[in-house]
């Protein structure tokens, strides 16, 4: 399969103008505190690779935060790429040590052990399984020894309530991002089977929002046999 013509046809540069606006009024600043939830564990990485950071909100904050790292940016969409840029102009930060990629994450390849600290919130449910194992892959391959990946994601609850409401939360931005975006994915795959088959630990999760939103650190293992198993 061409996975990089599945996924050419998935665009949010239509949505990029109205995203903040329609982040605010559907989860307020919900979505924002899940990006930010572990940002004061990893001041210490100096090369960082965001991937589908959108208009640049956890952008903002990487870079006041770790003042002095090398960020990669990369996302498939040029005017979420600008709207990023735009923000960090306007914070009145350094873009000197920023590097834009206006790329596909299926056909863009990292460099190897390049990065200490991955991060990927919201950007991994795009993706149907089997190219959820691949972009998981060639980040992984990117990530040095004991580097942290951090992402945040929605779920579906094991039973209940909870889960009931997160089922029809769920089939409800897929259905309106399928039709806006082209969104490859029709259900959410849950990566943690991915993380773990390419050596990360789960370090930490958090829950929130009835269990609809998780925010989790994990850590690339320096070898197979120091693998742990998630707590969640």
């Amino acid at each position: 399969m061409d996975f990089a013509a599945v996924s050419r046809r998935m665009s949010f540069d239509a949505l990029a103008p109205h995203y903040r606006w329609m982040e605010f009024v559907l989860a307020g600043s919900k979505l924002q505190r899940c990006r930010t939830a572990f940002l004061s564990q990893v001041t210490h990485c100096q090369n960082v690779l965001i991937v589908g950071e959108g208009n640049g909100r956890f952008l903002l904050e990487c870079r006041r935060a770790l003042p002095q790292a090398s960020i990669t940016c990369v996302d498939a969409s040029a005017r979420m790429l600008a709207l990023a840029r735009a923000r960090l102009r306007a914070g009145g930060l350094n873009l000197l040590h920023t590097e834009w990629v206006h790329a596909d994450v299926l056909a863009w390849t990292p460099s190897r052990h390049a990065f200490d600290l991955i991060v990927s919130h919201f950007v991994l449910d795009c993706f149907r399984p089997e190219q959820l194992e691949r972009v998981i892959a060639a980040l992984a391959d990117a990530a040095r020894p004991e580097a942290v990946w951090l992402l945040a994601d929605f779920q579906v609850p094991a039973q209940g309530l909870r889960r009931r409401r997160a089922q029809l939360i769920h089939w409800m931005m897929y259905a309106f991002f399928r039709l806006f975006t082209h969104l490859p994915a029709r259900t959410l795959t849950v990566p943690d089977a991915a993380l773990r088959a390419n050596n990360f630990a789960l370090r930490e999760r958090q829950f929130s929002e009835w269990g609809l939103l998780h925010t989790d650190r994990w850590e690339k293992q320096i070898a197979d046999h120091f693998q742990t198993k998630p707590r969640s």
